[in-house]
């Protein structure tokens, strides 16, 4: 089973979640794998505090041409919408910066003048840690091709695992990249404004892609009553709220997971899985 922890924002709590989830599992003697999907800022090995097996550049390949070969007919950069690659005056430059791999100016060049080459976007690391699989990404900086190293880590996802994708914040593309594909979508807010304005664009989200999904409020006694009211209104089931605990905050600014901190959340969590399960329609 593969269960994605998004939300519209950052801050709300994924990394939380995901790793207490993670780890709980583990403890109750079920194969789990944390996946940190957030590659441009990673954060939950300091939570899981992995003990790295395997680290692997992760590359993808960006055009270059044979200016032997090429006769600046232009295709490739007609068809390009990223400008990666443009022809002036019948000379073609590059831009590997832009490139996004799909490969369509090898694809539309009549001289078969472009050939691809390896560009290094990001390392991606996995290991073990309290018992769980662990992988995530590092996006090299300054590089934009957030989704490929996502790409990347996800296809190390163990197939025997009840594996936990903690996703990026938002709902733009990198966003889309971590959560497709998996079974359930838990959509992680907090009871503000803010959070309510983002939980809605998560949940047209979610709902676009056709993927089953539910609520957790972080910091549920905070706020006001407007998230609770729309899910209420929209049909939309919370099945995990956590407090606005001074301890619980204490133990996030240490690095220390919420099930080693405070008794009774270990059971909270395998409770969670249970109930996804349920609304995932799994037995």
């Amino acid at each position: 089973m593969k269960i994605a922890i998004a939300s519209g924002k950052g801050g709300t709590g994924k990394t939380t979640i995901a790793t207490n989830l993670a780890c709980s599992l583990a403890r109750m003697g079920t194969t789990a794998q944390y996946l940190d999907c957030d590659v441009e800022e990673p954060n939950g090995h300091i939570f899981m505090k992995p003990d790295i097996e395997k680290t692997e550049d992760v590359t993808i390949g960006v055009p270059a041409v044979d200016t032997e070969k090429c006769d600046g007919c232009g295709k490739c950069g007609q068809l390009c919408q990223y400008s990666a690659i443009i022809c002036l005056k019948g000379t073609v430059m590059t831009f590997e910066q832009l490139c996004h791999s799909c490969g369509g100016c090898m694809a539309v060049c009549p001289q078969d003048a472009i050939r691809e080459i390896p560009r290094k976007i990001g390392v991606a690391e996995f290991g073990r840690s309290d018992g769980v699989y662990f992988g995530h990404g590092k996006l090299d900086i300054g590089v934009i091709q957030t989704p490929a190293l996502i790409r990347h880590v996800k296809q190390n996802a163990m197939a025997n695992a009840v594996v936990v994708v903690d996703a990026p914040p938002g709902t733009s593309c990198p966003v889309i990249e971590a959560v497709k594909g998996s079974d359930f979508v838990l959509l992680v807010t907090e009871p503000t404004p803010f959070g309510l304005n983002d939980l809605k664009l998560a949940v047209e989200m979610v709902r676009e892609l056709g993927l089953p999904f539910a609520v957790g409020i972080n910091r549920c006694d905070i706020g006001d009553e407007e998230v609770a009211s729309y899910c209420r209104q929209q049909n939309i089931e919370i099945i995990l709220e956590i407090p606005d605990n001074r301890s619980i905050a204490k133990a996030y600014s240490e690095g220390i997971k919420i099930i080693d901190a405070l008794p009774g959340y270990e059971e909270k969590f395998v409770q969670l899985y249970r109930d996804i399960n349920r609304r995932a329609g799994i037995k």
